[in-house]
């Protein structure tokens, strides 16, 4: 795992008050999502988000719609959205933004997802804010 990012994603997480963050890079050719860091994941999911299939998943659906996707309760979520293993995180709120490079319009080049074990909706600033902290990585995912 890159230092770097550990440390961009741990200083993330104190920033939100969040326990567990991911940084995922985008395979484009072949439609997967590669872990590249991680914070706070149980063991026994690493296999499971290691490599994400574009549509499948958080990540997954952040890059196929080309949007920030929240949940703000994934304990509760039916929106079939979540993985049935993201359960095991035990993680309330979750956020997953694209990273972009060349800004909030550019090419998509990986995601950035962090969640709070408490039910949180993030709001349009901290979604905002956490985008920022996403495209300032593009340059070294990319």
């Amino acid at each position: 795992m890159n230092e770097s990012f550990d440390k961009i994603l741990r200083d993330a997480l104190a920033q939100f008050r969040s326990e567990t963050g991911t940084i995922h890079r985008l395979d484009e050719a072949a439609q997967l999502l590669h872990l590249v860091a991680q914070v706070g994941l149980p063991p026994q999911l690493l296999d499971v988000v290691k490599t994400i299939p574009v549509g499948k998943g958080i990540a997954g659906e952040t890059v196929a719609k080309n949007r920030p996707v929240t949940i703000c309760n994934l304990q509760t979520d039916t929106s079939g959205v979540a993985k049935p293993g993201a359960k095991q995180t035990g993680v309330g709120g979750a956020v997953c933004v694209p990273v972009r490079v060349g800004g909030n319009t550019g090419r998509i080049v990986g995601t950035f997802g962090i969640g709070t074990m408490r039910e949180h909706e993030y709001s349009a600033a901290e979604i905002n804010a956490l985008q920022d902290i996403a495209n300032s990585i593009a340059g070294q995912l990319s």
